[in-house]
């Protein structure tokens, strides 16, 4: 007998939403409400005079879990677009992090030499530790992380992800 379970994917989601109270706590209120996962959020206002937010959601889900999810995010009434830029062709996604490494001797010069190919920057230095800021894709962000592991990693500090589709039009607003 075959396996009938759906293959989960990874989709990034984006909302335009009225910039008002509460609007935040419905859409992640929708989610919570019906089990969906929520793996990156990010939210900031993205009109002139901020009357409407772009938020930026990253979940997994089968192909008919993520329809669900856009299908009932649209009828939220603060919402006036969601596109699924996973569907809608090229996107750029980007993510900053601040990664905060603790080390002497060796293991402080190689945080930095792997610094330096992950095109990280030193913002802050002390004797004994660095915070390096690094931007890209959420992959590039977790193998650089990973590496840092073993070199005396402290804290990190996410943003979650950031994403726009590629070419000259965007979600209608």
């Amino acid at each position: 007998m075959s396996d009938q379970r759906e293959e989960i994917f990874q989709h990034t989601i984006s909302v335009i939403v009225d910039n008002e109270a509460g609007v935040l706590a419905r859409v992640i209120g929708l989610f919570s409400g019906r089990g969906y996962n929520i793996d990156s959020l990010t939210v900031a206002a993205v009109a002139d005079n901020d009357s409407t937010s772009r938020i930026t959601i990253v979940t997994s889900g089968t192909k008919m879990v993520i329809e669900q999810i856009k299908a009932q995010l649209e009828r939220l009434v603060p919402v006036h677009v969601v596109g699924d830029l996973t569907l809608e062709g090229p996107a750029v996604e980007r993510e900053l992090a601040l990664i905060k490494v603790s080390g002497v001797g060796e293991a402080r010069v190689e945080s930095l030499r792997l610094a330096d190919a992950f095109r990280a920057r030193v913002v802050d230095s002390t004797s004994t530790s660095f915070i390096f800021e690094l931007t890209g894709k959420s992959t590039k962000i977790s193998a650089f992380i990973d590496l840092m592991q073993e070199l005396g990693l402290v804290e990190v500090a996410r943003t979650g992800v950031v994403a726009l589709s590629r070419g000259k039009t965007g979600l209608e607003q």
